[in-house]
């Protein structure tokens, strides 16, 4: 049987807990920095959580960062 293959992309963005949850940074922040607020700004810095049905296709895509 041949070894599945991670998706890079994913792999780059994506990052997995101790738990074994995902976790990744929200979009938006990069784009129009001009318009937000410093506090906004800094909200994108911060990794959450991954919804649950969500980790369920991450985990077809990460098959070995479990």
């Amino acid at each position: 049987m041949p070894k599945m293959k991670t998706h890079k992309g994913a792999a780059r963005r994506i990052k997995v807990t101790g738990t074994g949850k995902f976790t990744s940074r929200k979009g938006s922040i990069s784009h129009r920095k001009t318009r937000k607020s410093p506090q906004a700004v800094h909200a994108g810095d911060e990794m959450f959580v991954v919804a649950r049905p969500n980790q369920r296709m991450l985990k077809k895509l990460l098959p070995y960062h479990r």
